[in-house]
């Protein structure tokens, strides 16, 4: 799209892959892909409900078409709806339904009949289109019928999906440009919890404290993942043992593992390991808030301010200063003084904010930190070592996960929108200072930039306060911890917070967009409550147990965009509406996938909804007038993002391991069989009386019964 500020966004083009294309790429598809054009007669969406039949007749038999329905059809006009009628078209004679205004959900129930000759080889084509009174009739998609297929099976019905006309001749590719995608499709069947207990159990029990062995099989899941999806195994791994309050303990495994073959220093936790790579992900699931309560307001005052910052003397542009009529060039020396006193600014603000914030970390982020810092420094004991464990703790907290969210503050959630150049660039070199002190203001890290030198005093300041910062940080007792822990367990950590605007008046009053009041929504495992502010006593608007869905509501319904609804049974259990609006589509589907992914397990989800408004005396969708009567679009409960943010799934984690150590069955066998015969054999850790414990021959039958159950089972859960 090309943003318009003023009129709406034009299409440059698009790029389409198909179900199909994706399957195809078990690993994804990556690469670049050519820009098309975008043509309307295309860009279709939705499904027609048709009944087709073979009827019996006097001279000959007759084709019945039964055009019932359709849903979710494509918006033409400016109303955020469509008029849509249906066109039926076979053997050179048409007929057509009767138009429905404004509705993207039209119910027709009109029948045709058409007379069929043995052997047709016609087929039957089934169009709908937008009725416009002025302007020519908009294509919103199609459906064509094999005759001859349904002469054999005599009677067909379902929901169809509507397909694009795409009998026109195409430009050449290219000519548009092309995007660089990375897609992959992930359809996993989720069993029942009790089938993934024995697999979890077992992955448990290595890296429970106080447990015998070296967590022989997560040392044998990491040598065994490839580079290119250790990350995802990571993520996946830690949200499992997050599920089972075992993070930290899981992570101070892989720290004694990386430890144990790291000899050098300066390498610890320099590479891509699942050490480091489950430490990353630790961060973001469990210090994001905090991360966004420390950095919020030095990125926002970056990007409100869009001073011009730059300290690379081969790269500063002069400019004009002064008042009017009294402008005179910068000197390069103003541009860089000027550049220096903001980025220390920036610099002080940002190890202000984290020296204050000691307790606010969270305690089992914390409690990380201290086994981290424990372990290296029983490692490196020795006096030329002594910033070795600071370092160790800094590589993941400035390198790892302060650093990229101020180079990247979209992707962190910090921003809605991406800097522009001006603004990346002071982000960047901000980025760079953290990074120098995150490295403890080392000789190798200042070598790299001399430019960077002007912020030296700035940064061994920084330096000192961040030892600060981390010796308090780490130097929290168990005790006090588990305390602090025991105290935040009796309140039910927010799942999503943030504002939204609520619908606020009641029965046949006007629906706009002014109808909306902000308030500040707090979303946990127990309810979705909402204050007039982030700091006020806040009141319960539904309780998690009575959602019954959470769906998007139609553009034309309130006249905005962004809007949600969720349906909910009060207390006299009658099905209530909450329609909330969001800023952005963003935060509408981030929304949406926190509130489906806490209601999974809810009873009585409904299987379908209204996406528009009951007003006057109808639906807004359908027409229809019974306000109690089924939805006329089926619910999207299982669809949600799988971000970090997002509330964990302790069996669709457990599935996600699954499917990876299945992946590299044939690797953990053949190290089985070394294991089996080498020297070791037969050395596992015993209690008194046990036998030998063999854990990966365990994690192998373990794997065979969830393969059984997986042929067995079929169709699991609904795909996540």
């Amino acid at each position: 799209m090309d943003e318009d500020a003023l009129s709406r966004d034009d299409v440059i083009g698009k790029v389409c892959l198909t179900r199909d294309t994706l399957a195809a790429h078990p690993k994804g598809f990556s690469g670049w892909a050519h820009l098309t054009e975008v043509d309307p007669d295309e860009e279709v969406q939705g499904e027609i409900h048709l009944r087709l039949e073979v009827v019996p007749g006097t001279r000959a038999c007759r084709l019945r078409c039964s055009v019932l329905e359709a849903r979710d059809l494509a918006p033409k006009d400016r109303n955020g709806a469509s008029d849509p009628f249906v066109r039926v078209r076979y053997n050179g004679r048409t007929q057509e339904t009767s138009i429905v205004k404004k509705s993207c959900y039209p119910r027709w129930n009109e029948t045709f009949e058409f007379e069929l000759e043995e052997g047709a080889a016609e087929v039957l084509c089934v169009e709908a289109w937008d009725w416009d009174l002025v302007s020519r009739n908009d294509f919103l998609g199609k459906v064509v019928v094999n005759v001859q297929r349904l002469w054999a099976a005599q009677r067909e019905e379902g929901w169809f999906r509507l397909q694009p006309d795409q009998s026109k001749s195409r430009r050449e590719e290219g000519h548009l440009g092309s995007l660089q995608l990375e897609v992959r499709l992930r359809d996993e069947t989720v069993l029942p919890s009790s089938c993934y207990q024995p697999l979890v159990q077992l992955l448990c029990r290595e890296v429970k404290p106080g447990t015998q062995g070296p967590g022989q099989l997560i040392s044998l899941i990491e040598e065994t993942t490839s580079t290119e999806c250790r990350q995802e195994v990571a993520t996946t791994l830690l949200k499992l043992f997050l599920g089972q309050g075992l993070a930290k303990d899981f992570l101070d495994l892989l720290f004694q593992l990386e430890l144990s073959r790291t000899s050098e220093a300066n390498t610890l936790f320099r590479s891509n390991s699942l050490a480091s790579k489950s430490m990353e992900s630790f961060l973001k699931v469990a210090g994001m808030r905090y991360l966004h309560g420390v950095l919020g307001p030095i990125i926002d005052r970056v990007f409100e301010e869009k001073k011009y910052v730059e300290l690379d003397p081969s790269k500063v542009e002069v400019k004009d200063v002064g008042c009017s009529g009294l402008h005179r060039p910068q000197t390069e020396a103003e541009v860089l003084e000027q550049s220096v006193q903001t980025l220390c600014a920036h610099l002080g603000a940002l190890l202000s904010a984290l020296s204050r914030s000691v307790r606010a970390c969270p305690a089992v982020v914390r409690a990380t930190f201290r086994q981290l810092f424990r372990r290296v420094r029983e490692r490196f004991p020795s006096a030329q070592d002594e910033n070795v464990p600071f370092i160790a703790v800094t590589s993941f907290l400035c390198l790892r996960f302060v650093s990229p969210a101020i180079l990247a503050p979209k992707l962190f959630h910090l921003r809605e929108r991406h800097a522009d150049a001006r603004t990346s660039r002071t982000l960047l070199l901000l980025a760079k200072a953290v990074q120098n002190v995150g490295n403890m203001d080392t000789p190798a890290s200042r070598a790299k930039e001399a430019w960077m030198e002007p912020l030296q005093p700035t940064v061994r300041q920084g330096v000192a306060q961040l030892k600060d910062f981390i010796t308090k940080l780490v130097d929290i007792q168990e005790k006090d911890e588990l305390d602090l822990q025991r105290a935040l367990s009796l309140q039910a950590p927010p799942v999503k917070e943030g504002p939204l605007f609520i619908h606020r008046t009641k029965g046949k009053g006007p629906l706009t967009s002014s109808s909306f009041k902000k308030l500040h929504f707090s979303l946990t495992t127990e309810a979705l409550s909402f204050a007039k502010t982030p700091s006020s006593k806040k009141s319960t608007l539904i309780k998690l147990a009575n959602i019954r869905a959470a769906e998007k509501v139609e553009e034309k319904s309130f006249s905005s965009s962004h809007v949600m609804q969720v349906i909910y049974t009060d207390d006299a259990g009658k099905l209530q509406t909450a329609y909330l609006q969001c800023k952005s589509v963003n935060e509408l589907n981030q929304w949406l996938s926190a509130l489906r992914k806490v209601c999974i397990n809810n009873t009585g989800l409904l299987g379908s909804y209204h996406p528009g408004i009951f007003r006057g005396d109808k639906w807004s969708c359908c027409h229809q007038r019974d306000k109690t009567d089924l939805g006329c679009n089926k619910t999207r409960s299982w669809v949600t993002l799988q971000e970090w943010n997002d509330p964990l799934d302790h069996d669709l984690e457990a599935q996600l391991i699954y499917r990876h150590l299945l992946g590299v069955e044939a690797a953990l066998r053949e190290k089985h069989r070394q294991l089996s015969t080498g020297p070791e054999a037969g050395r596992g850790p015993t209690g008194p009386g046990e036998a030998p414990r063999d854990p990966l021959a365990e994690l192998l039958q373990v794997l065979g019964d969830l393969q059984e159950a997986h042929r067995s089972s079929p169709a699991g859960s609904p795909p996540s």
